[in-house]
């Protein structure tokens, strides 16, 4: 099979590429976007660390074929994170110093964010559920929950919406 286009959205606008059968999303959001933030971990789906969003869903980049987001749009880091500020999200991580070495951050972040979309008041097992398949060796993951909490709780009561 010879190379293809693939058509996706990204940040709002329409993107081709240029594939060959089964490359993964992550290979073509890395080297050929530049999206630096979806992360290079395990190469197996184990980690989280490429978590990225298609249409609004959590999945890991680096076992997902890009063919597969043809016509659907993708969300990463970089996109969730507006030209004026950071994302409510992103905020929180910073006040709760929910990162260390900052590996995991950007696909917990994506995580958090799709949880926090389709359930903006999540219990602490919902965060705990949510957070499963993303594995962070420096923090415990307290940092992290208590992250998500304060997120959900700045949405809510700000009357911030997740974007």
């Amino acid at each position: 099979m010879g190379s293809k286009i693939v058509t996706f959205e990204m940040g709002g606008r329409e993107v081709e590429v240029m594939v060959k059968p089964m490359t993964t999303l992550q290979a073509v959001l890395r080297y050929q976007l530049g999206y630096t933030a979806v992360k290079e971990g395990c190469r197996q789906g184990g980690c989280g660390s490429c978590t990225v969003l298609v249409e609004g869903e959590p999945m890991m980049a680096c076992l997902l074929p890009v063919e597969d987001v043809a016509g659907k749009q993708v969300t990463t880091l970089e996109a969730i994170t507006p030209a004026d500020g950071l994302d409510p999200v992103q905020e929180a991580f910073i006040e709760h110093f929910a990162f260390q070495c900052g590996y995991c951050s950007p696909g917990m972040i994506m995580v958090s964010k799709a949880l926090l979309d389709h359930n903006p008041r999540p219990t602490r097992e919902e965060i705990v559920d949510a957070l499963a398949g993303n594995i962070c060796r420096c923090t415990g993951y307290e940092p992290i929950i208590a992250a998500v909490e304060g997120a959900a709780q700045a949405i809510t009561s700000e009357g911030a919406q997740p974007q």
